[in-house]
């Protein structure tokens, strides 16, 4: 039996069915309509949340809760085990110091555990892949030290491009100016934005009209590819932000290059607060990002 377990937080947006066969502990971001908090008990179903934004209701995200995560962690420590951790991008949160901060006090307490904290340096299924590459290697028998160190030495060859339907959300987080935003919907202007290796956002060129956002996420995977490295059979993951049946055309051109692990999931609400309805996103192990 394995000494240790894995956690991540709900950001990661790995797949319900998969944290329920593997029975992995959640560790859950928070964002609020209003005076209404979601994320523990209470939980919005995506459609509905998004719904919401086009209604025109902005949501407000927050850092996940120190106290949720002592409480959930020392339950494993108290358990004998030792715990490794997959966090969301420190570059674009304060959760994953959260965390840190969290296990430090913890190992005051139980000196005896471990508790290794891998910064994704990535966000929602960018951060995800690395949970079930953890997944994968822990059900091999890997020792956690020795899971930490592949994920360190695969981090930032996990490439994450994604592009939004509605540029108003990005301006409203600062990620694009009011001008911009205006004159780039007028225009039906589409931003490709990619996570860089430091785990910040970034913008990475435009195209004019869905389609061809669409198509060109996947060719920015053909760009990325290291298939002596990375074969066809890793995993590919598709996000959407309710709109499954671009998603479902983005993991088909996928499909035709010859990937055979492809998954389709939501995009969280705490990051979809900042990306809105209708963002795609396309994660493939390649190149090192940049």
């Amino acid at each position: 039996m394995s000494d240790y377990v894995i956690t991540t937080d709900s950001n990661s947006d790995v797949l319900p069915e998969f944290i329920k066969e593997n029975d992995l502990t959640i560790i859950p971001q928070y964002y609020s309509f209003g005076d209404a908090v979601y994320g523990d008990e209470l939980n919005m179903p995506p459609h509905e949340f998004y719904e919401t934004m086009r209604k025109g209701e902005l949501p407000k995200s927050q850092a996940n809760n120190p106290a949720v995560i002592r409480d959930k962690f020392e339950k494993i420590l108290k358990e004998g085990k030792n715990i490794l951790h997959i966090a969301f991008s420190s570059a674009l949160s304060g959760s994953c110091n959260n965390v840190v901060m969290t296990a430090n006090e913890l190992l005051e307490d139980y000196p005896d555990r471990k508790i290794m904290v891998f910064d994704s340096l990535n966000a929602s299924l960018g951060e995800g892949v690395s949970v079930y590459r953890a997944v994968e290697l822990w059900k091999e028998g890997k020792s956690m030290e020795e899971v930490y160190d592949i994920l360190m030495e695969e981090r930032d060859h996990v490439n994450v491009s994604f592009t939004v339907n509605d540029l108003y959300h990005l301006q409203r987080g600062g990620r694009v100016s009011k001008t911009t935003a205006v004159v780039g919907s007028l225009v039906n202007i589409k931003p490709i934005l990619v996570v860089t290796s430091t785990g910040e956002l970034k913008s990475d060129g435009t195209v004019r009209g869905r389609k061809k956002s669409l198509k060109t996420l996947v060719a920015r995977l053909e760009e990325s590819l290291d298939l002596d490295s990375y074969g066809k059979d890793r995993m590919v993951a598709v996000l959407h932000g309710d709109c499954i049946d671009d998603a479902k055309a983005v993991a088909d051109m996928v499909k035709e290059l010859g990937f055979t692990n492809v998954i389709i999931n939501d995009v969280s609400p705490s990051i979809g607060t900042h990306a809105g309805p209708g963002v795609v996103g396309l994660i493939n192990y390649g190149k090192t990002r940049k």
